[in-house]
């Protein structure tokens, strides 16, 4: 298996749903591909956007990090 490629946040920000086809979100440094997602259309659930971090964010949602088993793994955020 090949590792996950890295990305910078400024990668991950263009994927937001609007300045590209994907829609990817960062949570504990893993970024999902949450593109298939209904809940993610044009980038954004809730009061959540798509091409960032999402780990802190996640505190206040009413779901767990299991949600994240649904997506998959497309990168690793840099640090």
């Amino acid at each position: 298996m090949n590792p996950l490629p890295e990305y910078t946040t400024q990668q991950l920000a263009l994927r937001n749903g609007q300045d590209r086809e994907e829609i990817w979100c960062a949570y504990q440094g893993v970024i999902y591909d949450v593109s298939e997602s209904r809940l993610w259309r044009q980038g954004r659930h809730y009061e959540h956007w798509a091409g960032q971090d999402l780990t802190r964010e996640l505190v206040d949602a009413p779901h767990t990090e299991k949600v994240f088993s649904r997506f998959t793994p497309v990168g690793k955020l840099k640090s």
